[in-house]
């Protein structure tokens, strides 16, 4: 056995393929994965097998050469394109002297680096942990050993590696106690929403697709985004005002890619709650990436792990300033628009997304005049806090006149609980002209 180096990031890259050749495009993400954690890729080598090598996962002969590759190079880090058991994972650190990870492992490190917010990292570490009780039999030799003889400490005693595997255990059981309050606060806030009728927006899709560019372009915030895989991991919800009366919250989730850990699914399950709760998901996918609907359906494949399959989708395809296309928007078999080719970046097509948008949640909108008396402010306050109120006029009487456009259910609820008489002719709103006009400004903002 060897002692582990502290550190390493000069990489050898090991992709696998079992029955076949590892795709290219597979291989190049690997790569970008290995360098969005900070490695230095000195090589990368393909392995392909009929089946598993049970000692090292790739055959005996390929060890051999990437052996004498870290020797070469001077590589203090192995990393393999797949799932190592620990056994595999001590054995390959055992012959090649040098530190191994496999995929799980780099991208629970990436999720390391990123996280930023408290739940983030709770997150991430219950994840890390629940990975590492499986591996401490590796490379730490001082792991073995019994505490030593002084007094008070003989006898059968227990190894460092039994203390280490108590502790762990105890830390999880701290962290997933956290993270269930955290869950139970985002439940709060999920069940506060639907009290008030809010209707909740998720964007997801594949690492890199351009969900955080259109998350700040649609609510004009300043969330982190850059290109690069995994860029922001913690969740983010923001007001999205679509139309007056027609106030949505919009929230940002964690990227998927695939083989994701099964660990981070379990970990940021209150993330993915966002998904799953959603009224609408917006599926944002890299038009200009030549396997884009593999990565479709790989994000398909996730969100019917979390239960998010039947959320009504509209595909957002994202990066037309990359491919040329024009932007445009197709209906689907129902009549209402279910995808949209766009640029978060330049905010070409953004109009014909927020058209979507209006459409999918603003079926139920109605406009009418609705004359509040003196009596009624608090009915007055609500409307005005729901942004209903688009223009209003006081009588003599002290009766406020007020047009008013507000999704039906939440202006029969107002008038309801406030003794409010409902004009019985109450047209849909289809002043979709106005609506789109009063949000031109997010397709002409900067790139956020």
């Amino acid at each position: 056995m060897f002692e582990r180096p502290a550190s390493g990031e000069r990489a050898i890259l090991v992709c696998v393929g079992l029955g076949r050749a590892p795709e290219p495009d597979r291989v190049e993400e690997f790569g970008a994965l290995a360098r969005s954690a900070g490695a230095q890729v000195l090589d990368v080598l393909v392995a392909t097998r009929k089946s598993a090598d049970p000692r090292f996962l790739i055959g005996s002969g390929k060890v051999e050469e990437l052996r004498a590759r870290v020797a070469a190079l001077a590589a203090d880090l192995v990393v393999i394109d797949g799932a190592l058991s620990p056994s595999q994972e001590r054995n390959l650190e055992k012959e090649l002297q040098c530190r191994v990870l496999d995929r799980s492992g780099l991208i629970l490190d990436i999720f390391a680096q990123r996280a930023r917010t408290f739940e983030g990292k709770l997150q991430v570490e219950l994840a890390q942990l629940q990975h590492m009780s499986t591996r401490l039999v590796r490379g730490w030799t001082h792991l073995e050993r019994q505490r030593g003889g002084g007094i008070g400490l003989r006898g059968p005693g227990e190894t460092q590696l039994e203390t280490d595997r108590r502790l762990i255990g105890k830390r999880i059981k701290t962290l997933n106690d956290r993270i269930e309050k955290v869950l139970q606060q985002r439940e709060t806030t999920r069940q506060e929403r639907k009290r008030q009728e809010v209707p909740t927006i998720a964007l997801v899709g594949y690492t890199n697709a351009g969900k955080s560019t259109l998350f700040n372009r649609l609510t004009r915030s300043d969330a982190y985004a850059a290109d690069q895989l995994f860029a922001t991991l913690d969740p983010t919800v923001r007001r999205l005002h679509l139309a007056p009366g027609l106030e949505t919250a919009l929230a940002d989730t964690v990227g998927f890619v695939r083989d994701l850990p099964h660990e981070l699914v379990a970990a940021f399950r209150s993330t993915l709650q966002e998904a799953r709760e959603a009224d609408l998901l917006l599926h944002v996918i890299d038009a200009s990436d030549p396997e884009r609907n593999d990565r479709i359906a790989q994000v398909d494949e996730v969100l019917e792990s979390i239960g998010a399959q039947g959320v009504r989708q509209i595909a957002v395809y994202n990066k037309i300033d990359r491919t040329g296309e024009p932007p445009r928007s197709e209906t689907g078999a129902d009549g209402r628009i279910d995808r949209v080719w766009l640029s978060a970046h330049s905010g070409l097509g953004l109009d014909l997304l927020l058209q979507a948008l209006h459409q999918a949640l603003g079926a139920d909108l109605c406009r009418c005049t609705l004359r509040i008396p003196p009596r009624a402010g608090r009915a007055r306050a609500r409307l005005f806090a729901a942004g209903a109120v688009i223009s209003h006029k006081t009588l003599a009487d002290g009766v406020v006149e007020a047009e008013i456009s507000l999704r039906r259910q939440d202006l029969e609820r107002i008038c309801r609980e406030d003794g409010i008489e409902l004009p019985t002719a109450n047209a849909p709103c289809a002043d979709e002209g106005r609506f789109l006009q009063s949000n031109d400004s997010l397709a002409t903002r900067g790139a956020a």
